[in-house]
């Protein structure tokens, strides 16, 4: 087997992982509403803003992460709402413990 047919293997064991099932349900219930739509897209450029600060400047502003945090806890009263947040963090785990699998096994060429 060569290396695409591993990566392709692997693209089709994720898009059915139960991360992948739950986090594309989530998105879909939120994009049928569109306030919730709307509070969730409003909240993603306020964390991409803080996110994109932090890497470009080094440092974090703490009166933006304050508001985005206060935002957060907001949206996760709603029940559709925390069960996106909890979809997209499980998804995301599963994405970086694949990449770091992936990394540490050629960490000896890329460091």
């Amino acid at each position: 087997m060569n290396i695409y047919d591993t990566a392709n293997r692997l693209a089709y064991e994720m898009k059915n992982s139960e991360e992948y099932k739950n986090y594309k349900k989530a998105k879909e219930e939120i994009a049928n509403e569109p306030e919730l739509k709307e509070k969730l897209g409003k909240f993603e450029k306020e964390r991409y803003e803080v996110q994109i600060a932090a890497i470009s400047e080094g440092k974090q502003e703490v009166e933006k992460a304050n508001e985005l945090q206060n935002l957060y806890a907001q949206l996760i009263v709603n029940e559709k709402m925390k069960q996106y947040f909890d979809a997209e963090l499980k998804f995301n785990i599963m994405l970086a413990d694949v990449n770091k699998i992936i990394s540490e096994a050629v960490a000896d060429v890329i460091k």
